[in-house]
């Protein structure tokens, strides 16, 4: 059985040694080990089944530890921390020798980012190391936004959960490298594109590629239900074409026409895309567990988080 806790000191020694504690923060939670431990980060990829040329993010509380990680800081990545920190940014730096090339896939860069939840801050300002922490979901499945949706993948075989409540934005890091010295969004996420481009200037978006990827969440296929998922624009055409099938929709607002249907859920009743954001996982764990013969979401506006929240559910789609 495992354990869900607050108790960021039994989590710390659960940590250092050398094994894995399901941590919270503000967007997914995190399968999280000790950087330096081979041991630990192997059993992150056994636990996850994960390819191994899919590389991890480094979890730190404070930007004074980005040079034990980093050899180079560049003007535009402070800026985009300076903004965006504690939150919900991964950078992509150019990695000091110390960090074990099994974090970064065998790229010379390493992710970083500094969480903005308060118990994981502190679960960290507690370890002399960084932890590594993809999210803590089977490989391709939903990412967790709460314990239980972790407990429900790894119960018993996980010593413990840190339990931070809900995650705030729900989707994961928008992850941004730098490439001759420009800014290049590898991943889409809880921070916009729009927010990214106010402080850092023009990006380059590059956020799919199947080979050696530079950073998480490029795969095509990710964040799927077991639920067979599709990603429409036309909802009555594809109930009209699919009517003997039980059907669980997710729309991003309740500005439709009604539907009669299994099941549905909305992600915000106003269609706020923050909000939206934040629903998006917790309303597919929810659809996967109904026994639905599909599952169709609407596509959102392709702007601001509603470009992310597009991107996660075509990657369910895959």
């Amino acid at each position: 059985m495992t354990l869900v806790s607050k108790d960021i000191l039994k989590a710390a020694e659960i940590l250092s040694r050398e094994e894995l504690v399901a941590i919270p923060t503000e967007t997914v939670y995190g399968l999280a080990g000790n950087i330096y431990s081979d041991t630990a980060i192997k059993k992150i990829f056994d636990l996850k089944k994960r390819p191994f040329f899919n590389p991890l993010i480094v979890h730190i509380h404070s930007v004074d530890q980005i040079m034990e990680l980093a050899t180079h800081f560049p003007e535009k990545a402070q800026l985009l921390a300076k903004a965006f920190w504690p939150g919900s940014l991964t950078l992509i730096l150019k990695k000091q020798p110390t960090v074990p090339d099994l974090i970064t896939a065998g790229n010379d860069t390493v992710g970083i980012r500094i969480p903005q939840h308060e118990l994981t801050l502190e679960l960290l300002r507690n370890l002399p190391f960084p932890l590594a922490a993809p999210s803590a979901n089977p490989f391709t499945y939903i990412s967790p936004t709460t314990a239980q949706h972790v407990k429900s993948y790894f119960d018993g075989e996980l010593e413990m959960i840190l339990d931070g409540g809900d995650c705030e934005n729900g989707i994961e890091s928008t992850i941004v490298g730098f490439e001759n010295g420009e800014p290049v969004v590898y991943r889409l996420g809880s921070i916009s594109l729009e927010d990214i481009t106010a402080i850092a200037g023009p990006v380059i978006l590059k956020n799919n590629k199947e080979q050696a990827p530079n950073a998480p969440g490029m795969l095509e296929k990710h964040y799927a239900p077991r639920t067979k998922t599709f990603l429409v624009e036309n909802i009555a055409a594809f109930i009209a074409l699919h009517p003997d099938k039980k059907i669980g929709l997710l729309l991003h607002s309740m500005d439709h026409a009604h539907f009669k249907v299994s099941e549905i859920i909305y992600l915000s009743k106003i269609g706020d895309l923050k909000e939206a954001a934040s629903e998006l996982y917790n309303a597919m764990h929810q659809l996967d567990q109904l026994d639905l013969d599909v599952i169709v979401a609407h596509r959102l506006p392709d702007k601001g988080l509603g470009k992310s929240i597009n991107d996660r559910l075509e990657r369910a789609t895959k």
